[in-house]
Protein backbone atom coordinates (compact mmCIF):
# COMPACT_ATOMS: atom_id res chain seq x y z
CA UNK A 1 0.00 0.00 0.00
CA UNK A 2 1.06 3.47 -0.50
CA UNK A 3 2.83 5.14 2.33
CA UNK A 4 0.93 6.95 4.85
CA UNK A 5 2.71 10.16 5.06
CA UNK A 6 2.13 13.60 6.87
CA UNK A 7 0.92 15.10 3.25
CA UNK A 8 -1.69 12.03 3.29
CA UNK A 9 -3.22 12.97 6.30
CA UNK A 10 -3.47 16.82 5.12
CA UNK A 11 -4.47 15.95 2.00
CA UNK A 12 -7.48 13.40 3.47
CA UNK A 13 -8.58 16.40 6.33
CA UNK A 14 -8.59 19.02 3.03
CA UNK A 15 -10.81 16.12 0.56
CA UNK A 16 -13.11 14.80 3.14
CA UNK A 17 -14.12 18.69 4.54
CA UNK A 18 -14.46 20.02 1.17
CA UNK A 19 -17.12 16.46 0.45
CA UNK A 20 -18.72 17.89 3.83
CA UNK A 21 -19.30 21.44 3.11
CA UNK A 22 -19.40 20.83 -0.38
CA UNK A 23 -22.73 18.71 0.42
CA UNK A 24 -23.87 20.91 3.04
CA UNK A 25 -24.09 23.41 0.60
CA UNK A 26 -25.97 21.00 -1.93
CA UNK A 27 -28.79 20.73 1.59
CA UNK A 28 -28.65 24.65 1.65
CA UNK A 29 -29.58 24.86 -2.27
CA UNK A 30 -32.36 21.91 -2.00
CA UNK A 31 -34.23 23.81 0.68
CA UNK A 32 -34.52 27.01 -1.86
CA UNK A 33 -35.59 24.25 -4.27
CA UNK A 34 -32.24 25.16 -6.83
CA UNK A 35 -31.82 21.49 -6.69
CA UNK A 36 -35.26 19.45 -7.13
CA UNK A 37 -36.35 15.77 -6.71
CA UNK A 38 -33.98 13.46 -4.27
CA UNK A 39 -31.12 14.34 -2.38
CA UNK A 40 -29.22 11.74 -0.45
CA UNK A 41 -26.03 12.99 1.45
CA UNK A 42 -22.87 11.13 2.31
CA UNK A 43 -22.18 13.20 5.19
CA UNK A 44 -20.22 10.87 7.92
CA UNK A 45 -18.99 8.17 5.43
CA UNK A 46 -16.46 10.10 4.09
CA UNK A 47 -13.68 7.40 5.47
CA UNK A 48 -14.84 4.68 3.07
CA UNK A 49 -14.39 6.77 -0.16
CA UNK A 50 -11.21 8.67 1.18
CA UNK A 51 -9.56 4.99 2.41
CA UNK A 52 -10.45 3.58 -0.88
CA UNK A 53 -9.18 6.17 -3.35
CA UNK A 54 -5.63 5.97 -0.85
CA UNK A 55 -5.76 2.19 -2.44
CA UNK A 56 -6.38 2.80 -5.59
CA UNK A 57 -4.50 3.07 -9.10
CA UNK A 58 -6.54 5.57 -10.15
CA UNK A 59 -4.82 5.43 -13.50
CA UNK A 60 -6.91 2.45 -14.38
CA UNK A 61 -9.13 1.28 -11.61
CA UNK A 62 -13.16 1.74 -11.71
CA UNK A 63 -15.68 3.08 -8.96
CA UNK A 64 -19.36 2.43 -9.27
CA UNK A 65 -22.34 3.11 -6.47
CA UNK A 66 -25.49 3.35 -5.48
CA UNK A 67 -27.65 7.01 -5.62
CA UNK A 68 -25.55 8.44 -2.65
CA UNK A 69 -22.92 9.66 -4.61
CA UNK A 70 -21.89 13.26 -5.21
CA UNK A 71 -18.56 12.91 -3.62
CA UNK A 72 -17.43 9.68 -5.32
CA UNK A 73 -16.84 11.60 -8.71
CA UNK A 74 -15.35 14.43 -7.20
CA UNK A 75 -13.02 11.83 -5.56
CA UNK A 76 -11.79 10.12 -9.38
CA UNK A 77 -10.94 13.42 -10.42
CA UNK A 78 -14.70 15.07 -11.96
CA UNK A 79 -14.52 18.68 -11.49
CA UNK A 80 -16.64 19.46 -9.00
CA UNK A 81 -18.26 22.40 -10.87
CA UNK A 82 -19.76 19.89 -13.31
CA UNK A 83 -21.18 18.06 -10.37
CA UNK A 84 -23.12 21.19 -8.57
CA UNK A 85 -23.71 21.87 -12.18
CA UNK A 86 -25.50 18.29 -12.51
CA UNK A 87 -27.70 18.87 -9.64
CA UNK A 88 -28.76 22.04 -10.39
CA UNK A 89 -29.99 20.35 -13.72
CA UNK A 90 -27.51 22.65 -16.06
CA UNK A 91 -26.27 21.42 -19.85
CA UNK A 92 -22.59 22.00 -18.41
CA UNK A 93 -23.33 19.27 -15.83
CA UNK A 94 -21.61 15.65 -15.98
CA UNK A 95 -24.58 14.29 -17.95
CA UNK A 96 -25.82 17.47 -19.53
CA UNK A 97 -28.56 18.36 -16.58
CA UNK A 98 -30.53 14.79 -17.35
CA UNK A 99 -29.31 12.64 -14.66
CA UNK A 100 -29.33 14.90 -11.28
CA UNK A 101 -28.49 13.76 -8.25
CA UNK A 102 -28.57 10.25 -8.57
CA UNK A 103 -27.50 9.52 -12.02
CA UNK A 104 -23.42 11.47 -12.31
CA UNK A 105 -21.31 9.66 -14.46
CA UNK A 106 -17.71 10.51 -15.62
CA UNK A 107 -16.66 8.08 -18.28
CA UNK A 108 -13.04 9.46 -18.48
CA UNK A 109 -13.03 9.21 -14.78
CA UNK A 110 -14.04 5.60 -14.44
CA UNK A 111 -16.82 6.46 -12.37
CA UNK A 112 -19.82 4.55 -13.85
CA UNK A 113 -22.79 6.07 -11.71
CA UNK A 114 -25.20 6.62 -9.63
CA UNK A 115 -27.77 4.45 -9.66
CA UNK A 116 -31.17 4.94 -8.43
CA UNK A 117 -32.62 1.29 -8.13
CA UNK A 118 -31.73 -0.14 -5.08
CA UNK A 119 -28.63 -3.04 -5.66
CA UNK A 120 -28.46 -2.17 -9.54
CA UNK A 121 -25.53 -1.00 -9.57
CA UNK A 122 -24.15 -4.41 -7.95
CA UNK A 123 -24.40 -6.67 -11.36
CA UNK A 124 -23.30 -3.90 -13.19
CA UNK A 125 -20.20 -3.84 -11.10
CA UNK A 126 -18.79 -7.25 -12.28
CA UNK A 127 -19.46 -6.96 -15.55
CA UNK A 128 -17.05 -3.76 -15.37
CA UNK A 129 -14.97 -6.31 -13.92
CA UNK A 130 -15.92 -8.84 -16.88
CA UNK A 131 -15.10 -6.41 -19.45
CA UNK A 132 -11.47 -5.82 -17.78
CA UNK A 133 -10.89 -9.30 -17.62
CA UNK A 134 -11.58 -10.36 -20.90
CA UNK A 135 -9.57 -7.70 -22.20
CA UNK A 136 -6.59 -8.61 -20.09
CA UNK A 137 -6.31 -5.55 -18.00
CA UNK A 138 -5.39 -5.47 -15.06
CA UNK A 139 -7.95 -2.83 -13.28
CA UNK A 140 -9.84 -3.28 -10.84
CA UNK A 141 -13.21 -2.28 -10.00
CA UNK A 142 -14.55 -0.78 -6.76
CA UNK A 143 -18.65 -1.48 -6.24
CA UNK A 144 -20.41 0.11 -3.42
CA UNK A 145 -23.75 -0.57 -2.31
CA UNK A 146 -25.29 -0.09 0.86
CA UNK A 147 -26.81 -2.26 3.65
CA UNK A 148 -30.46 -2.53 2.25
CA UNK A 149 -28.56 -3.90 -0.96
CA UNK A 150 -27.51 -7.09 0.84
CA UNK A 151 -31.14 -8.04 0.59
CA UNK A 152 -31.57 -7.63 -3.15
CA UNK A 153 -31.24 -11.43 -4.77
CA UNK A 154 -28.85 -9.89 -7.36
CA UNK A 155 -26.64 -10.11 -5.11
CA UNK A 156 -25.96 -13.60 -4.04
CA UNK A 157 -26.32 -13.93 -8.44
CA UNK A 158 -23.48 -11.17 -8.71
CA UNK A 159 -21.51 -13.15 -6.18
CA UNK A 160 -22.01 -16.45 -7.70
CA UNK A 161 -20.88 -15.39 -11.11
CA UNK A 162 -18.01 -13.11 -9.85
CA UNK A 163 -16.61 -16.17 -7.88
CA UNK A 164 -17.06 -18.45 -10.60
CA UNK A 165 -15.36 -16.59 -13.13
CA UNK A 166 -12.74 -14.64 -10.31
CA UNK A 167 -13.97 -11.52 -11.31
CA UNK A 168 -11.60 -8.93 -10.09
CA UNK A 169 -14.08 -6.64 -8.41
CA UNK A 170 -14.46 -5.66 -4.46
CA UNK A 171 -17.76 -4.90 -3.45
CA UNK A 172 -17.94 -2.63 -0.29
CA UNK A 173 -21.23 -2.57 1.85
CA UNK A 174 -21.26 0.69 3.64
CA UNK A 175 -23.16 -0.40 6.58
CA UNK A 176 -24.66 2.59 8.10
CA UNK A 177 -27.23 1.04 9.74
CA UNK A 178 -30.50 1.28 8.60
CA UNK A 179 -31.85 0.59 4.74
CA UNK A 180 -34.21 4.13 4.64
CA UNK A 181 -35.87 4.05 7.93
CA UNK A 182 -35.33 0.29 8.63
CA UNK A 183 -32.54 -1.18 10.86
CA UNK A 184 -30.33 -4.09 9.50
CA UNK A 185 -31.51 -5.98 13.00
CA UNK A 186 -34.85 -5.51 11.73
CA UNK A 187 -34.53 -6.72 8.39
CA UNK A 188 -31.43 -9.19 8.44
CA UNK A 189 -31.85 -12.94 10.28
CA UNK A 190 -27.43 -12.59 9.71
CA UNK A 191 -26.82 -8.95 10.70
CA UNK A 192 -22.81 -9.53 10.10
CA UNK A 193 -22.99 -8.56 6.58
CA UNK A 194 -19.59 -9.43 5.19
CA UNK A 195 -20.75 -13.25 5.99
CA UNK A 196 -22.94 -13.24 2.55
CA UNK A 197 -19.90 -13.64 0.69
CA UNK A 198 -18.55 -16.77 2.81
CA UNK A 199 -20.88 -19.23 1.46
CA UNK A 200 -19.55 -18.22 -2.42
CA UNK A 201 -16.03 -18.81 -1.19
CA UNK A 202 -15.20 -14.88 -1.38
CA UNK A 203 -12.43 -13.00 0.39
CA UNK A 204 -14.27 -11.53 2.80
CA UNK A 205 -14.24 -9.03 6.01
CA UNK A 206 -15.38 -6.55 8.30
CA UNK A 207 -13.83 -3.05 8.55
CA UNK A 208 -14.43 0.23 10.96
CA UNK A 209 -15.63 2.48 8.04
CA UNK A 210 -15.01 5.59 10.33
CA UNK A 211 -11.58 4.61 10.63
CA UNK A 212 -9.88 6.07 7.12
CA UNK A 213 -6.63 3.91 8.09
CA UNK A 214 -8.23 0.76 8.85
CA UNK A 215 -10.68 1.13 5.73
CA UNK A 216 -7.32 1.75 3.51
CA UNK A 217 -5.82 -0.78 4.59
CA UNK A 218 -8.66 -3.16 4.27
CA UNK A 219 -9.37 -2.23 0.16
CA UNK A 220 -5.73 -2.24 -0.23
CA UNK A 221 -5.41 -5.91 0.73
CA UNK A 222 -9.06 -6.38 -1.32
CA UNK A 223 -7.05 -5.03 -4.58
CA UNK A 224 -3.97 -6.79 -4.21
CA UNK A 225 -5.72 -10.26 -3.82
CA UNK A 226 -7.84 -9.02 -7.32
CA UNK A 227 -4.75 -8.10 -9.30
CA UNK A 228 -3.68 -11.52 -8.99
CA UNK A 229 -6.23 -12.79 -10.32
CA UNK A 230 -7.49 -14.57 -7.36
CA UNK A 231 -11.04 -12.91 -7.93
CA UNK A 232 -13.88 -10.83 -5.69
CA UNK A 233 -13.52 -9.73 -1.75
CA UNK A 234 -16.57 -8.91 0.06
CA UNK A 235 -16.04 -5.61 2.61
CA UNK A 236 -18.23 -4.64 5.11
CA UNK A 237 -17.72 -0.80 6.10
CA UNK A 238 -19.28 -0.19 9.25
CA UNK A 239 -20.26 3.33 8.99
CA UNK A 240 -23.08 6.07 9.61
CA UNK A 241 -24.89 8.56 7.93
CA UNK A 242 -25.27 11.93 10.10
CA UNK A 243 -27.86 13.17 7.73
CA UNK A 244 -31.28 11.76 6.60
CA UNK A 245 -31.99 8.66 4.33
CA UNK A 246 -32.64 11.99 1.84
CA UNK A 247 -33.68 15.70 2.23
CA UNK A 248 -37.43 14.16 3.12
CA UNK A 249 -36.58 11.95 5.93
CA UNK A 250 -37.75 13.02 8.98
CA UNK A 251 -35.42 10.23 10.72
CA UNK A 252 -38.26 8.91 13.66
CA UNK A 253 -36.24 6.36 13.78
CA UNK A 254 -33.50 7.13 15.78
CA UNK A 255 -32.66 9.28 18.54
CA UNK A 256 -30.58 12.33 18.39
CA UNK A 257 -28.46 10.91 21.35
CA UNK A 258 -27.52 8.24 18.96
CA UNK A 259 -26.41 10.45 16.40
CA UNK A 260 -24.41 12.50 18.69
CA UNK A 261 -22.72 9.60 20.31
CA UNK A 262 -21.58 8.78 16.26
CA UNK A 263 -20.47 12.75 15.87
CA UNK A 264 -17.47 11.82 19.02
CA UNK A 265 -15.92 9.25 16.29
CA UNK A 266 -16.68 11.79 13.13
CA UNK A 267 -13.73 10.50 10.13
CA UNK A 268 -12.87 14.00 9.50
CA UNK A 269 -12.24 14.87 13.31
CA UNK A 270 -10.63 11.83 13.65
CA UNK A 271 -7.55 12.67 10.77
CA UNK A 272 -7.95 16.40 12.45
CA UNK A 273 -7.00 15.08 15.71
CA UNK A 274 -4.16 12.95 14.20
CA UNK A 275 -2.57 16.10 12.14
CA UNK A 276 -2.95 18.30 15.30
CA UNK A 277 -1.08 15.39 17.79
CA UNK A 278 1.08 14.20 15.31
CA UNK A 279 2.20 18.01 14.69
CA UNK A 280 1.44 17.58 10.91
CA UNK A 281 0.00 21.29 10.94
CA UNK A 282 -1.31 23.85 13.38
CA UNK A 283 -4.99 25.04 13.86
CA UNK A 284 -3.47 28.07 11.64
CA UNK A 285 -3.10 25.98 8.91
CA UNK A 286 -5.95 24.01 9.06
CA UNK A 287 -8.11 26.99 9.18
CA UNK A 288 -6.16 28.12 5.77
CA UNK A 289 -7.10 24.68 4.88
CA UNK A 290 -11.15 25.76 5.59
CA UNK A 291 -11.08 28.80 4.17
CA UNK A 292 -9.90 27.45 0.89
CA UNK A 293 -12.66 24.73 0.74
CA UNK A 294 -15.15 27.74 1.30
CA UNK A 295 -13.82 29.56 -1.50
CA UNK A 296 -14.26 26.72 -3.78
CA UNK A 297 -17.50 25.70 -2.79
CA UNK A 298 -18.51 29.09 -3.72
CA UNK A 299 -16.73 29.06 -7.27
CA UNK A 300 -19.08 25.88 -7.71
CA UNK A 301 -21.98 27.73 -6.57
CA UNK A 302 -21.47 30.56 -9.13
CA UNK A 303 -20.80 28.22 -11.80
Amino acid sequence: MKKITKETYLSWYEDMFFWRKFEDKLAAVYIQQKVRGFLHLYNGQEAVLAGSLHAMDLTKDKMITAYRNHVQPIGMGVDPKRVMAELYGKKTGTSMGLGGSMHIFSKENRFYGGHGIVGGQIPLGAGIAFGDKYHGSDAVTLCYFGDGAARQGSLHETFNLSMLWKLPVVFICENNGYAMGTSVSRSTAQSELWKHGDSYGIHSLSVDGMNIVKVAESIDKCISHARKGNGPSLVEAKTYRYRGHSMSDAQKYRTKEEVEEYKKIDPITQVKSTILKKKYATEAKLKKIDDKVKKKIKECEEF
